[in-house]
């Protein structure tokens, strides 16, 4: 398999992982510069050269898969291999008799956004959310919003696009998002919406459910939630409304797309700055050797 179509399988199983590259090679060497190397929290796909350089560079990869996540991206380091009889590495001497600088590059699980109601709003919304590096899933219970032709507009994304068109409960998608999916609800149906913030409190493991909305509809909602739902106040709680940010307060699609977007950013960044390292073995980068 190709680094290419690795990289793009971790992506779907929404697994952290790390690329290996060869950045510099000075002399003799297992592997040219940019030979590359992908490794998973088990798995690994192609070779930089083997031996001791392989298998630190694999050592510290594992490291920074368990740190990887939606709330923290591990920085890219470089590691530096000396190729000599002189230099013992962890696993073993490579006596190659050039030098070699790896870069390691974490690919950490990206945010994922979940928007129920792909009209005015949503689409907008999707537009600029498209834009950046998620994966965003669009729900709707209309398949006229969905067309191809509709959301020819997200053709360049850079964003990975999962849609899914539900006739009837499209609260079921709720149970087949990622975990920690953010959560949008704008439907064009207040029937809808509301069994949406019913359920997205009964799902486990979700990020931020947010519900786009007045001050009244939500004071009906959150009697419904109570009564009928049967959920608690911090519970109900979880759900924020309105969505966007409080100063931007222009009604047109556009505009309220733009707010949902920033406020969403704004969350994501939070998350980060929330989010505590887990303690990692140190693995020093001064030059090392193994057997070739």
């Amino acid at each position: 398999m190709s680094w290419v179509a690795a990289v793009a399988r971790l992506r779907a199983r929404r697994e952290p992982g790390v690329l290996v590259t060869v950045a510099t090679v000075r002399g003799h060497a297992p592997r040219r510069a940019g030979a590359k190397l992908v490794v998973g929290r088990t798995e690994t796909w192609g070779s930089i050269g083997g031996g001791n350089i392989e298998a630190v560079a694999i050592d510290r990869a594992r490291e920074l898969n368990g740190t990887a996540g939606p709330e923290r991206e591990p920085e890219p380091e470089l590691m530096e291999f000396a190729l000599n009889d002189k230099v013992t590495g962890r696993h073993g001497v490579q006596c190659c008799g050039g030098a070699v600088t790896v870069l390691l590059e974490p690919l950490p699980v990206v945010q994922a956004v979940a928007v129920f109601g792909v009209g005015h709003v949503g689409l907008e919304l999707a537009r600029i959310l498209a834009r950046h590096h998620l994966d965003l899933h669009l729900i709707d219970t209309r398949p006229d919003m969905l067309t191809d032709e509709r959301l020819g507009v997200l053709a360049d994304a850079v964003a990975q696009i999962h849609v899914h068109h539900t006739p009837l409960l499209p609260e079921e998608v709720l149970s087949e998002l990622p975990p920690g999916t953010h959560v949008l609800i704008m439907t064009h149906d207040h029937a809808e919406d509301a069994a949406l913030c019913d359920a997205a409190l009964r799902t486990t493991g979700l990020g931020s459910i947010g519900l786009i909305g007045s001050s009244a509809k939500w004071a009906r909602f959150r009697q419904r939630l109570a009564t009928e739902g049967g959920h608690d106040a911090a519970t109900i709680d979880r759900i924020k409304t309105p969505i966007g940010i409080a100063e931007i307060t222009g009604k047109e699609p556009a505009t309220i797309a733009v707010s949902v977007a920033a406020d969403l950013l704004r969350t994501f960044e939070q998350d980060r700055h929330r989010a505590v390292p887990s303690p990692v073995a140190a693995v020093p980068n001064a030059p090392v050797a193994g057997s070739a």
